[in-house]
This record gives structure tokens, C-alpha cells and sequence, in this order.
């Protein structure tokens, strides 16, 4: 009878940490527990199954103070695997610095690294700054967790950052401080934020158009009754346009676009001067919607070089096709296409001239290679029919094998660079939309350094319940 009791109250308080997981993964607030869950369950277990909720309800701890110690503890579980495997292992790793609502400038790390042969991508932690967000802070900020949590900085293979002065500066840069004290650190700028950068480059004429769009959306976005009135079917309404999401210049244009009748009708008697600036640009918002949406859609210089926009061919802008374009139009717009070709091949000039070996991508092909450590590994691997088998499902599955790293450790040891690069700044940005969404304005106080809200809301690890059980001795609820 007292084994039973035990393990329903050891039921009870794995049930308690399992909610608790799902409530930290909702972004909810913990009081959610008590408010919500408690009154639905004791609802199912009433109307549906006819039994009584008080026995079962009494043996789950759910009140705002457990479920905080349980996110807490789930996530310093989670931490504690996460940096003891990183002790041994390789990884890479990527920072960004932004400003929270109070003021403090918070800074998020994320790695990305091998196990069970599958990638995987995890929040190393997040961290305020306390004075200032200068390089020599950041590195510090890095290296004394790196030395409290007993991983080797030099694990970093590589480290992706949104090419800031802070971070890439010469001297004084976050990744010169971390080459001095990691030699070979491969360090790559965000592949998206360098497009968002060339995506500003635009001359007086196309700044102006661009502006009348954003002049005749805030006319209609400032009031209810304006923006009811534009609406049209698909389109439900006009997105606002901002500088901080890069994305948000195409999708504004893109709506806007489609709307440009509707919206000339609605300004006829709201603003002629503006309905008249706009029917004179039409030609430029045309074109700025078709080049928008490329870099949207991961636009790179080689679409730039396809362009016959020059000989009046305009299969690639599919709005500017509809319209009467001028050739002053198209003169115009040939030296913008011009200047965007020049800061891409300058932004991008180290992923323009890396040399990425074709082994990499083909380990079973006709491949030239002259250095003879890497022919004879590249020859031993063309005949392990075992590892073959895995190059079916792709290239970047076959060289997550456990035993490639020891087998070959030369080809490993370039491949690896590649493979664990983190090009884009998705995981921060994400990250960043994480910590707004758990920062409301019914939850401001939560500290969102200290608490595990944070981790456990992004990350695809499963902290050990069956530990963290062992450590408690069960209290049912009064």
C-alpha cells in the first residue's frame, strides 16, 4: 500500500514537471497552472470520466512559485548536458547583441554542433552587458562563461556574427579578440544581413518612390475606417513598413502593389497630390516590388547578371512588365541593378571567392586532388560500400557519421568548417522574437537571465525528469 501511495505521488510530481515544460514552451505566464489547467482537468475528469478531480488535482503541484522552480530547474538540467557535451566536442557559434524594453543590452549565444549524427542548434545562453557593447565586452562576456562552465574555446571552429564594428573590427572587433585566442576560427557575416544591407542601397529617385508608398500606407494604417475601406479580398490589410525586419519592404510592396487602383481610388479624395505623385511612379514602385521580392526570396548577384531588363526583356520583374516603362525608366533602373551587382560582389567577396573542395559536396566523384594525404582518405572512402550506403540521403547526412571523424580525420577536419557554419542570423532574430513574446507587458519583471523561460521556450532537448525526481522528496499539495 505505501509502495502504491509513493508512486502516485511520484506520478503526481513528474506530472507536475511535464506541465510545467509545456507551460514555459507556450510563453505563458506560470500562474497559468492554477487558472487554467487545474479548472480543465478537474472539468475533463468531472463531466467526462465521472470521477472525482480533488484527489488527483492535490497530488500535482502546479502554484506560480513551483512552476517557476521547475522551468528553473529543467533548464539548468538542460544547460548542464549541453556544456558538459560541448566540453568534448566541436561546435559553432554565433552572437548577437540587442536592447531590451528597459534599456539593458542583452546578448544571445547559439551553437550549433554534432550529436547522434544530426545537427543540432541550441541557445548557449544569454547574458547582459553591463557597460558597454564594445568587442573587448563581448569577448570577456564569452570567455568567463566559457571558463565557468569548463569548455575549451578552442572547440569554436567558426562564428557567425551581423558584421557590426563591434564585432568585425580590425583591431578591436569581437572575433579579433577571439583569433588571438583561437587560431583558424573561420568567421562568416550573416548571409541575410548583408542582403538587408545591399537592400538599402537605393538612389535619390528610388528613395523617394520608396517613401510616397510608406507616406500613402501610413495615411490609410492611421485610421480604422481608412483601412476597412482599402481592404480587398486576400489582402485583408496593408502591411507597415520598418527598417528593423528586413522582409518587410517586400511584403509592404507586394500588398501595396496589388492594390495600387484600389488605394489611387481611396486617395482621389483624401490626397490628389499624393494619388498624383504616386501615378507618376508607378513604373518605380513596379520595379521595386519585382526587386524586393527577389531578395526575399534569397535574391544573389547571379540573378542581377540574368537580368535583359536593359533590352526591354522583363520576364524576371513580372509587375513592371504591366506597366508603360520609359526608356529613361529603364536607364535608370539598369545603373541601380548596376550599383546593387557592385556592393554585392564587395559584401560578399568572401563567399564569392571561397573554395569549397567538390569532394564535400561529391566524396564518390572524379575528383583531382594533389594533396596526398587527403587523395589516399579520399581513395580509402570511394571503397567503403558502408558509408555509401548513407550518401543517398545527401551529403550533409553521410559526413554526420560517427566514425568519418576517426576513420578519416583529414577530410573531416576541412569538411567540418562547412558543415558547421551558420550563415544566416535566423536563430538570434528567432531568439529575440522569443524574449519579446515572453517579455509582455503583464510579464515585464520577469527576469529573463536568470529564469529558464528562455531556454526551455526554444529548445529541442528533453531534460531528464527521472534526475530531477530523484532530488525531491514528494509534498502533495494541501
Amino acid at each position: 500500500m505505501f509502495a502504491s501511495t509513493s508512486q502516485r505521488n511520484d506520478d503526481g510530481l513528474r506530472a507536475s514537471y511535464n506541465i510545467s515544460l509545456l507551460i514555459a514552451k507556450s510563453g505563458k505566464p506560470h500562474t497559468i497552472g492554477e487558472k487554467l489547467i487545474f479548472p480543465a482537468v478537474e472539468e475533463v475528469l468531472k463531466t467526462v470520466l465521472h470521477k472525482p478531480a480533488s484527489d488527483i488535482i492535490k497530488r500535482i503541484p502546479l502554484s506560480n512559485n513551483t512552476v517557476e522552480r521547475r522551468i528553473d530547474e529543467m533548464s539548468s538540467d538542460i544547460e548542464s548536458f549541453l556544456c558538459n557535451y560541448l566540453q568534448t566536442t566541436h561546435f559553432s557559434i554565433q552572437l548577437d547583441e540587442s536592447t531590451l524594453p528597459d534599456n539593458p543590452a542583452l546578448l544571445l549565444a547559439y551553437v550549433r554542433f554534432i550529436m547522434n549524427q544530426q545537427n543540432y542548434e541550441e541557445l548557449l545562453f544569454a547574458r547582459t552587458l553591463i557597460t558597454d557593447t564594445k568587442g573587448e565586452s563581448i569577448f570577456h562576456v564569452l570567455k568567463d562563461y566559457f571558463i565557468e562552465k569548463a569548455i575549451p574555446l578552442s572547440n569554436i571552429i567558426s562564428v557567425a556574427t551581423d558584421g557590426a564594428p563591434a564585432m568585425v573590427g580590425r583591431y578591436r572587433g569581437f572575433i579579433s579578440y577571439l583569433k588571438q585566442n583561437v587560431s583558424g576560427v573561420l568567421a562568416i557575416h550573416y548571409v541575410i544581413h548583408r542582403q538587408h544591407l545591399v537592400a538599402k542601397n537605393l538612389s535619390v529617385r528610388m528613395h523617394e518612390s520608396l517613401h510616397l508608398v510608406i507616406d500613402a500606407v501610413n495615411r490609410i494604417r492611421s485610421n480604422a475606417l481608412n483601412t476597412r475601406c482599402v481592404k480587398k479580398k486576400h489582402f485583408h490589410q496593408l502591411l507597415l513598413h520598418t527598417e528593423v525586419r528586413w522582409l518587410s519592404k517586400g511584403l509592404c510592396l507586394t500588398k501595396f502593389f496589388a492594390l495600387f487602383e484600389t488605394i489611387l481610388e481611396f486617395l482621389d479624395s483624401k490626397d490628389k497630390i499624393l494619388k498624383e505623385n504616386l501615378m507618376k511612379r508607378k513604373t518605380d514602385i513596379a520595379y521595386l516590388t519585382d526587386l524586393f521580392t527577389k531578395f526575399n526570396m534569397r535574391f544573389l548577384p547571379e540573378l542581377i547578371m540574368k537580368q535583359n531588363i536593359g533590352r526591354g526583356e522583363f520576364s524576371q520583374f513580372p509587375n513592371l512588365s504591366q506597366t508603360s516603362c520609359q526608356e529613361d525608366d529603364v536607364s535608370t533602373y539598369v545603373q541601380h541593378l548596376n550599383a546593387l551587382y557592385s556592393d554585392f560582389e564587395s559584401r560578399f567577396e568572401d563567399i564569392l571567392t571561397m573554395v569549397i573542395p567538390a569532394w564535400i559536396i561529391n566524396p564518390y566523384g572524379d575528383i583531382e586532388e594533389t594533396n596526398v594525404i587527403i587523395q589516399e582518405e579520399l581513395t580509402e572512402l570511394s571503397t567503403n560500400e558502408d558509408l555509401k550506403v548513407q550518401f543517398k540521403n545527401g551529403y550533409q547526412q553521410f559526413w554526420l557519421q560517427n566514425n568519418i571523424p576517426v576513420t578519416y580525420p583529414v577530410l573531416w577536419n576541412i569538411a567540418r568548417k562547412f558543415l558547421f557554419s551558420l550563415p544566416s542570423s535566423y536563430l538570434v532574430e528567432r531568439e529575440f522574437s522569443a524574449v519579446t513574446n515572453l517579455l509582455t507587458k503583464t510579464r515585464n519583471r520577469l527576469d529573463i537571465i536568470s529564469r529558464g523561460d528562455l531556454r526551455l521556450t526554444l529548445t529541442k532537448l528533453t531534460p531528464n525528469v527521472d534526475n530531477l525526481l530523484l532530488k525531491h522528496q514528494v509534498h502533495p499539495s494541501h
